[in-house]
C-alpha cells in the first residue's frame, strides 16, 4: 500500500445513484462508466468509487441505480491500474461470508486492487423496499462489527466461524484467498462517535468524514485508537468533496445552473435547490485557485486522500480535466 503521508485522489464513477446517468439510454450506461474508469486508469488518480444503493437519492425515483458489487466485478475486467471503491457498502445487504467471497473474486480479478469500504447502512426506503426491515442503529452496528470480523477471518485464514449475536458463520470457506497480502484493506466509513468510529479504531486502514466535521471526527477517533491500543497514524483519513469547478467563476455558476437543471427533471423545485446548495457550499464549488484554498483546509488537518464527485461526469469532463491539471499538482505538491 501507498505511504499515509502521500496525496491521493479518488473519482466516483457516475452509476445512477445521484440520478448521474439520467437521459442516457440504458444500453449506453455501461459504455459510459466503463469510459469514465479507463478514463481515471489512465490518468493522474489512485482509485474510482461507486456508491452501494438500489433506489436513487435525495428520493427514490424509477431512474437506474446500477449495483455497486456487479459493477467493482466489471470494473476489475476493464482496468488495469486503479483501485476499487465503494463508499461505502451496507453490511446487512449481503452476508458478510457471502461478501468476503465475493470481494476475494473481484481481488483476484482485478490483480489485487480492492478496497472494501464498509458501513452500517442508513437509506431506509431501500431497506424496507428489498425486505430487510430497518433495525435501529446499535443492531446495524452490531453487525457491522460481527461482519468486519468475519470478513478479516476469511482474507486472513480462508475460512471463517464466528456464533454471533447477529451471524453465525460456520467453516466458511473463502478460497482462492484475496490477493492483498492482510487481506482487503477496510474503510469503515461514517462518523458515529462512540460506536462506528471505535469500530474503524479496531479494524480500519482508512476512514472517511465529511469535510466539515473532519477535525472534531479526527480528534474522537485519535481517542478511540489511544482507548483500543491502534495506530492512529496508521489509519489514513479521507474526505469526500462534491464538485462544480471551473476556470471562472462565471462558468462555476453556470455549473450550478445546469445541476438545477437537470435535476428540476427528475425531483421537484426544492429537492433540486437543496442539491445546488449543497453544491455551492461545498469546497469542491469555484475557480481552481478557490477550490484549491478550501480543500487545503481539510488537507491541514490531516486530510490525505480526496475523493471527487463531479455531477456532470456522464455529460461532460471539463471539470474533471480542469481538476486533474490544477488541482491534483497543487494538492499533490
Amino acid at each position: 500500500m501507498t505511504s499515509n503521508s502521500a496525496m491521493r485522489f479518488g473519482i466516483f464513477v457516475p452509476q445512477g445513484w445521484r440520478m448521474d446517468l439520467a437521459g442516457i439510454d440504458p444500453a449506453d450506461h455501461w459504455q459510459t462508466m466503463s469510459t469514465l474508469a479507463k478514463r481515471a486508469d489512465a490518468g493522474p488518480w489512485e482509485s474510482i468509487w461507486v456508491y452501494d444503493h438500489f433506489h436513487t437519492t435525495p428520493v427514490p425515483t424509477e431512474e437506474a441505480t446500477h449495483e455497486a458489487w456487479s459493477l467493482m466485478s466489471a470494473f476489475g475486467a476493464a482496468t488495469e491500474r486503479v483501485r476499487l471503491g465503494q463508499m461505502c457498502t451496507c453490511m446487512a445487504y449481503r452476508n458478510p461470508a457471502y461478501l468476503a467471497k465475493v470481494a476475494a473474486t473481484v481481488d483476484i480479478i482485478s490483480g489485487g486492487r480492492v478496497e472494501m469500504g464498509i458501513g452500517g447502512g442508513w437509506y431506509e426506503h431501500e431497506w424496507k423496499a428489498y425486505g430487510y426491515g430497518f433495525p435501529r442503529a446499535g443492531v446495524r452496528l452490531g453487525m457491522l462489527d460481527e461482519g468486519v470480523q468475519i470478513m478479516r477471518q476469511a482474507w486472513r485464514d480462508g475460512i471463517a466461524t464466528l456464533d454471533g449475536k447477529y451471524y453465525q458463520v460456520d467453516g466458511a470457506i473463502v478460497r482462492p484467498k484475496p490477493l492483498q497480502d492482510g487481506g482487503i484493506p477496510l474503510w469503515i466509513a461514517g462518523g458515529g462517535e462512540k460506536v462506528t468510529l471505535r469500530i474503524a479504531a479496531q479494524y480500519a486502514q482508512y476512514t472517511n468524514f465529511a469535510p466539515g466535521v473532519f477535525a472534531e471526527k479526527s480528534s474522537i477517533l485519535k481517542q478511540h485508537c489511544a482507548d483500543v491500543g491502534t495506530d492512529f497514524e496508521a489509519i489514513t483519513r479521507s474526505a469526500n468533496f462534491n464538485m462544480a469547478i471551473a476556470a471562472t467563476e462565471k462558468e462555476a455558476q453556470d455549473r450550478l445552473d445546469w445541476a438545477r437543471e437537470h435535476y428540476t427533471r427528475y425531483v421537484n423545485a426544492e429537492r433540486a435547490e437543496q442539491i445546488v446548495n449543497d453544491l455551492r457550499n461545498s469546497p469542491g464549488f469555484g475557480t481552481p485557485e478557490q477550490v484549491i484554498e478550501k480543500m487545503r483546509v481539510t488537507v491541514d488537518q490531516g486530510m490525505s486522500y480526496p475523493i471527487s464527485y463531479f455531477p456532470e461526469a456522464a455529460y461532460d469532463t471539463s471539470g474533471i480535466e480542469l481538476y486533474e491539471k490544477e488541482v491534483i499538482p497543487a494538492l499533490a505538491g
